[in-house]
């Protein structure tokens, strides 16, 4: 066992779970004072419900021992190996594996935990929260430990350190193709998965009183940059740790998770300086996120020149995306549609074009840009067909919103009965 690697990987997995409550100040900051407890326990929530479920079936389900008596389902698209419910197979290390089995389990939860907070952005200012718990573990179960297999799923040879295996995004397609979907970080599973699901929440769940342009004013910005902050910081946790070793690709990762969103937040502020007159510090905030998002999946597989690029074009294309809600009528609170579903696209449909070695210009070929647009499209669809059946019972049984007169005066006080702010006039 590779000690060295071993505190890398759990480092990055305490990096990564930062992300959830630096999400829940950057979403905290973006909705009304009234409505900050509620926003921030939705991410706090995520990380209790989603962390149990994780080690009770979650991991099992999305890392399958595909091939062994244990294993129970489809190969690559479905099932769930017994032995590891509970975590039990796992607390053996083998004398020549990398690392522990449970510092992967502890780095992978981190990415469950924090896809499932995303979502909880589309439905800010009106959601009840035991309605969002149980969303939030029926989605997790039927969408995101699924998705992450299909991403993410491998089996580790230990003998020649080779992934060989898993989930039919990567090594099914790479039998008809090729070469399988590059998913470094989750520009699929992750943001696409989050994006469409909280697209398809909206929907069921429908707009706020008073829904229009420039109606809701974020309350804090302040809180947005701090929660951005924390995001990039633990980013570079989230792209870098995926390589699961401190060697050149880490540092690769690393840097273009440094370069890309710098590029896309300079980017968002241009638009908006065009478009609206004022480049904004929420604006700044959303650019760094839509560049974080984009260089997710590609943060490997792009040289840092392609990576700036690919910032700005991220950056450019989602300060414009955050508008469709009010052309299209559907009322995304905080644009995890407009950042991350418009964002994972771009930064996934990428690599079809400037991948390293297997991207069309590199190549000639167009294989890379298919298999990028099948993964990208199987699970945009997915996962916006799953969260709308589950939402749409959820809201006809027990409900997903609170009532009207509820929603005007706060949802803090009335789910939580806390406010933010003991003092002052802020609504």
């Amino acid at each position: 066992m590779d000690q060295g690697n071993t505190a890398f990987v759990l480092l990055n997995s305490a990096l990564v779970l930062l992300m959830t409550p630096g999400l829940a100040f950057f979403y905290g900051g973006l909705v009304k004072a009234k409505s900050v407890v509620s926003m921030m326990m939705m991410s706090f929530g995520a990380i209790g419900l989603v962390a149990v479920l994780w080690a009770v079936y979650g991991y099992a389900i999305a890392f399958t021992g595909a091939g062994s008596d244990t294993y129970v389902g489809i190969d690559g698209i479905i099932g769930i190996d017994t032995a590891d419910i509970g975590l039990a197979g796992l607390l053996e290390t083998p004398s020549d594996a990398p690392f522990p089995p449970l510092a992967f389990v502890a780095f992978q939860a981190m990415f469950a935990i924090l896809t499932v907070a995303l979502v909880s952005g589309a439905i800010a200012d009106r959601a009840k929260y035991g309605a969002w718990l149980v969303f939030a573990g029926l989605w997790a179960t039927l969408v995101y430990f699924p998705v992450a297999g299909w991403v993410f799923n491998f089996t580790l040879d230990p003998a020649t350190g080779a992934f060989t295996d898993g989930g039919w995004l990567t090594y099914g397609l790479q039998g008809i193709f090729g070469v399988g979907v590059i998913d470094f970080a989750g520009g699929t599973a992750v943001h696409i998965n989050a994006g469409a699901a909280a697209l398809a929440l909206s929907l069921v769940v429908g707009k706020r009183v008073g829904f229009a342009k420039g109606a809701f004013a974020p309350h804090n910005p302040p809180f947005v940059l701090l929660g951005a902050g924390l995001l990039w910081f633990g980013w570079f946790g989230f792209n870098a740790g995926s390589e699961l070793a401190a060697d050149g690709v880490a540092s690769l990762a690393f840097v273009n998770t440094l370069i890309a969103p710098a590029a896309a937040l300079l980017a968002w502020n241009v638009v908006e300086r065009f478009k609206d007159g004022k480049a904004t510090s929420v604006g700044a905030a959303s650019g760094a996120v839509a560049g974080l998002v984009a260089i997710t999946p590609a943060c490997a597989a792009l040289t840092p020149g392609w990576a700036i690029v690919l910032g700005v074009v991220a950056g450019a294309l989602c300060a414009l995306a955050v508008d469709l809600k009010f052309s299209l009528g559907f009322d995304d609170s905080l644009d995890v549609v407009g950042i991350h579903l418009v964002g994972g696209l771009i930064g996934t449909l990428y690599l079809g074009f400037f991948a390293t070695e297997t991207g069309f210009f590199a190549s000639g070929s167009w294989n890379q840009l298919i298999v990028q647009a099948i993964a990208a499209f199987s699970v945009m669809i997915y996962s916006f067909v799953m969260a709308w059946v589950i939402a749409f019972v959820i809201d006809r049984t027990m409900g997903m919103r609170i009532a009207r007169e509820d929603e005007v005066a706060g949802v803090d006080l009335v789910v939580h009965g806390e406010g933010t702010y003991a003092f002052g006039g802020r609504d």
